[in-house]
């Protein structure tokens, strides 16, 4: 198995003023031609410790891939420092010149001193043109492990990646392959998932790896098969995804790359059926899952936030009886806000939630976390009472993957 490690260079990443993106997004791609990620580093714009990052990145690793450092100003450190690493020197590269001088002419731009020095490369690199951006790429190679050096952009370093460095990669390393498979779980948690399945995951083939990826609500399973032939090992996790759905088909809600809100989407948009939501403690959120989804206006036909209890009676026409009698955080109330929002909206299906988001608002009868769902359909209103924990951002997020996955078993009658 091939290893790498992938380093981030920046004071701006340490200090959280920008989120880094690129590790992610680098490991999936790694993955893809049969690299594994064993490490991934930040470290700032500082010589000492870029120099040492590396030398214990080339101890463990074959591969090390880092990001960042290569703009023109004198806070971008990362070339004259790898000059260091690798006991060479900087010199400008005419070809890297062009591409850079040709950059800026073709956007009416002067060409500065300092953008002139973005073509200096270290003598012992192999230059990696950038047709994106301004700072190229550098490849080196040193005792059979492989060192890149890239543009911190998301945008640059996706396409350097992709165009150069991953073709490059593969023929430069034998490769296994690697194969995943994800099966994704609402409703039950992992330690439950765990006991159930302990049996079939015993069994599984010594090729064959599980990992559990816990989220809001969620319980993701990936299986990990490597190899050298890609077709068998696609047949090999099929073949153990058949053995273990028996045991979990009742909380398996989609596969791979699937989100709650994807699979309802599809759902309504496959039956022709329409969705509207009433949401309270949730604030909208469900409603903002829903559209993120391409294509969702074929469904969707709105929602009402009715936060406060004015809105449940004049926009909904919850009973005022029921808030009084029941409170707004009650199964009686949640029923009638899914099936008002349904009769008002003319849809197949209306969902709601009314609940106590937190950190405080909560009583002995009702502490936070205390949420009700419903989905009113056509032929009957169903229901589901939530007992989540104190914290009010966890609490939306939990609510609105709960309440969209009662939506798809009341759909499919499970």
């Amino acid at each position: 198995m091939v290893k790498a490690e992938v380093i981030t260079i920046g004071d701006e990443i340490l200090f959280g003023q920008i989120t880094d993106t690129n590790t992610q997004w680098i490991s999936t791609e790694l993955t893809n031609i049969g690299i594994r990620t064993i490490r991934k580093s930040s470290v700032g714009d500082n010589e000492d410790s870029i120099l040492e990052i590396l030398a214990e990145a080339e101890k463990r690793a074959d591969v090390i891939l880092i990001t960042g450092g290569l703009g023109p100003t004198k806070d971008d450190i990362t070339k004259t420092t790898l000059c260091k690493y690798f006991d060479t020197e900087l010199y400008i590269n005419e070809e890297a010149l062009a591409l850079v001088t040709s950059f800026f002419v073709k956007r009416g731009r002067p060409m500065t001193e300092l953008n002139r020095q973005q073509a200096a490369l270290p003598k012992n690199s192999t230059y990696i043109p950038n047709h994106w951006g301004t700072a190229p790429g550098m490849w080196f190679e040193r005792n059979g492990k492989v060192f890149v050096s890239m543009p911190g952009v998301p945008f640059e370093m996706k396409s350097l990646m992709t165009h150069a460095i991953l073709p490059k990669l593969q023929s430069f390393f034998k490769t296994a392959v690697i194969h995943h498979k994800m099966l994704r779980t609402i409703g039950i948690g992992e330690s439950f998932l765990a006991e159930r399945i302990e049996a079939w995951e015993d069994a599984l083939p010594s090729h064959i790896k599980l990992a559990y990826l816990p989220s809001f609500g969620q319980v993701r399973l990936r299986l990990t098969a490597t190899g050298t032939d890609l077709a068998q090992l696609q047949k090999d996790t099929q073949a153990e995804v058949d053995k273990v759905m028996p045991l979990i088909a009742n909380f398996v809600y989609g596969y791979d790359d699937d989100e709650i809100e994807t699979v309802v989407g599809k759902l309504l948009k496959e039956r022709g059926q329409t969705l509207a939501t009433a949401e309270s403690c949730t604030g909208g959120y469900v409603s903002h899952l829903i559209t993120k989804i391409p294509g969702s206006s074929q469904y969707f036909m709105g929602g009402v936030v009715s936060y406060s209890n004015d809105v449940k009676m004049q926009q909904l026409g919850v009973s005022p009886d029921t808030l009084a009698t029941d409170g707004a955080v009650s199964e009686q109330t949640v029923i009638q806000m899914a099936e008002r929002v349904r009769q008002r909206l003319q849809t197949t299906y209306g969902i709601s939630a009314s609940g106590i988001a937190g950190p405080d608002g909560g009583s002995d009868q009702k502490p936070v976390g205390t949420i009700w769902i419903a989905v009113a359909g056509p032929d009957n209103t169903v229901t589901q009472k939530l007992q989540l924990g104190k914290f009010r951002e966890q609490n939306i997020q939990f609510t609105s993957v709960y309440l969209l996955n009662l939506l798809r078993k009341q759909m499919l009658g499970i």
